[in-house]
């Protein structure tokens, strides 16, 4: 059984311009205590196409952690968007926040973000390069895609006089629906809400 159980996630200054922070309020129950911290990651997908575009905005360790519910701001920089190829700077695209224990995955939260011009010239005619100062960010808020994962909870036994490495996360559980960014027959993502800004929740149980 999880030792974390994530309880709410709610998305801060959204819609906001591209080049704000991201802002995600992350409350969680821990069920026991946790003698070691939690790394907690922004991760934004710079491109469908390949991994090789995502960036890392922040990570940070939270803990040690006692029995009970606790809630943090994570607050991260915008990507460089030197790193974002021009094909892929407007448009849909993925921000995903991971949750590890002893360098175990068990969580990962995604979701849609719509990047374009509020200006309707240059939503029109977009220029390029693209002018990220005037770009608009909307986080689809209301339909996070959640995927857990089941690790290994428990203190590290020695084997012959040496600790293990971390165990694999090769037990996926979908929770709601692992992040896609296309389907098997390649069509686009879901249509994107612009005046979505409602909160993501996820129950605990």
């Amino acid at each position: 059984m999880a030792k974390v159980q994530l309880c709410n996630i709610t998305v801060m200054d959204n819609p906001s311009p591209f080049l704000n922070p991201f802002q995600f309020e992350i409350t969680f129950e821990c069920i026991e205590e946790l003698k070691e911290d939690l790394e907690w990651k922004m991760i934004y997908v710079g491109s469908a196409e390949s991994e090789e575009y995502d960036q890392v905005l922040d990570s940070v360790f939270v803990g040690p952690i006692p029995e009970g519910k606790h809630m943090f701001v994570f607050q991260a920089d915008p990507p460089n968007v030197s790193r974002i190829p021009e094909n892929d700077a407007l448009g849909v695209t993925v921000v995903l926040l991971t949750c590890s224990y002893r360098a175990q995955e068990f969580i990962r939260v995604g979701y849609f973000i719509n990047n374009e011009y509020s200006d309707p010239e240059l939503k029109e005619n977009p220029p390029i390069p693209t002018q990220f100062d005037k770009v608009t960010r909307n986080i689809l808020a209301s339909e996070p895609r959640v995927t857990r994962f089941k690790i290994n909870w428990e203190e590290p036994t020695s084997v012959n006089g040496q600790e293990p490495g971390p165990s694999e996360n090769t037990d996926a559980i979908v929770a709601e629906s692992s992040m896609q960014l296309n389907n098997e027959s390649g069509a686009a993502v879901p249509s994107f809400n612009e005046n979505s800004n409602s909160w993501a929740t996820m129950e605990c149980s």
